[in-house]
């Protein structure tokens, strides 16, 4: 049976990855009251990505390597673990911190973000640059459980 760590570990970090993708549409054309959704946005989705790795850390030391991991090592698609958990596992470490400074920023420049195109341009490449790497992470994520379901049928699925 799934666990349902795994799900709220996922849905949490979709949310940060939908928050993030809102600061990139309000600061497309930026105006006073979209740089202040753009900061509750920025704030929630920074604290979404903390929480969906306290969940997940919980879930990998709790759940994850002493039960499922060895599964996965042991079943036909080992590499679902060996190489796909372990990038996910080191890339998704960034997200809170990229998501920090972003939001950081954010509330640092504030309205100059209208002005200082430099400034808007940074934003919205690092929000980019989290949506995609967040995305990344639910296709790893699926790899994975995956890989699990295979171990468990016998067979690649």
């Amino acid at each position: 049976m799934v666990h349902p760590l795994i799900g709220i570990h996922a849905a949490i970090g979709e949310l940060g990855v939908l928050a993030f993708l809102w600061v990139f549409v309000e600061l497309l054309n930026p105006t006073e009251p979209r740089i202040k959704r753009a900061k509750i946005a920025a704030a929630l989705g920074t604290l979404f990505f903390l929480a969906s790795w306290v969940a997940g850390g919980y879930y990998y030391v709790t759940y994850y390597g002493p039960a499922v991991k060895p599964v996965i090592k042991s079943g036909p698609a080992p590499w679902a673990h060996g190489v796909v958990m372990e990038v996910k596992e080191h890339v998704f470490l960034f997200l809170p911190f990229l998501s920090a400074l972003t939001t950081g920023l954010v509330y640092r420049y504030k309205n100059n973000l209208i002005k200082d195109a430099g400034a808007r341009t940074s934003v919205l490449l690092l929000c980019a640059l989290i949506v995609i790497v967040g995305l990344l992470m639910a296709g790893m994520g699926y790899i994975i459980s995956t890989g699990a379901r295979a171990a468990l049928e016998g067979k690649i699925a």
